[in-house]
């Protein structure tokens, strides 16, 4: 699948002055944080991001030399870099706010006995940043942590889909929608009902949209005066769920985010 890397498009060819390099350097970081620990190859950024091979090349070897990014000669891939992870590392608020909600992705996953995940939006994807795994004996994990995802792929991200303006949310459907080829139960229509039900309920109940028989529930994180960035989620197997067994399981998540905003 063809992904965008952000919500801005990577200028095309012609004079590069820094600013370009710096947006062109940075998309190329966010596809090959995409594939995680599988890496990238030269032709599929060049694809990804519309460049030529002579400019992917020059960037990526600069992102090397600094330690961003890593190549792998003997598979000719590239992953994420030791320094990219050494940068995640830092102290900041937004790693402050994340550890906050470490106890409660922990508590939801021992309640429901499913794996909890806590989803972080940026731009037009959110990113798996906390997860812990349940005690079922079949373990439902859809996603990892660092895997990103289009706003809309997912009980969490799209739980923080519905969270955005009508208008804004309507342009990234829009803008997504071509790009679900790997997901054969989703496509804009659908995207449209789960947010409405989202926006209504307060809950995303996606069943089998993204994986097949893997039911998610999610649930944006009220953010006091702003739009919420974050979202608790659960993914289980939907063929082993029923209606009771749902009503439960939001109650903890809705139960555990008032409880931690309280």
């Amino acid at each position: 699948m063809r992904e965008m890397a952000s919500s801005d498009p990577v200028p095309a060819e012609g004079n590069v002055d820094g600013t370009q390099t710096i947006r062109r350097a940075a998309a190329m970081l966010r596809r090959i944080g995409q594939s995680n620990s599988q890496g990238v190859g030269l032709s599929t950024l060049c694809d990804a991001l519309q460049l030529s091979r002579s400019t992917t090349h020059r960037i990526l070897k600069c992102l090397v030399d600094e330690g961003l990014v890593r190549h792998e000669t003997d598979r000719r891939r590239y992953v994420v870099g030791r320094l990219t992870y050494e940068l995640g590392l830092a102290v900041t608020p937004d790693a402050l706010e994340i550890a906050r909600w470490r106890p409660v992705v922990d508590r939801v996953a021992r309640r429901t006995g499913v794996t909890s995940y806590l989803m972080s939006r940026n731009g037009i994807e959110a990113t798996c940043v906390l997860k812990t795994e349940g005690n079922s004996v079949i373990r439902v994990i859809p996603v990892d942590v660092g895997q990103r995802r289009f706003l809309g792929v997912g009980a969490g991200s799209t739980a923080l889909l519905a969270a955005l303006d009508p208008e804004t949310s309507s342009r990234i459907m829009e803008t997504v929608a071509p790009l679900l080829r790997d997901y054969p139960g989703l496509n804009e229509e659908v995207m449209r009902e789960l947010v409405d039900d989202a926006r209504r309920t307060g809950f995303v109940v996606s069943r089998s949209n993204v994986v097949q028989d893997v039911i998610g529930i999610g649930m944006a994180i009220p953010e006091p005066g702003g739009t919420p960035s974050l979202a608790l989620s659960i993914a289980a197997l939907n063929s082993q769920t029923n209606d009771r067994l749902i009503d439960g399981w939001k109650h903890i998540i809705m139960q555990e985010i008032q409880e931690a905003l309280s």
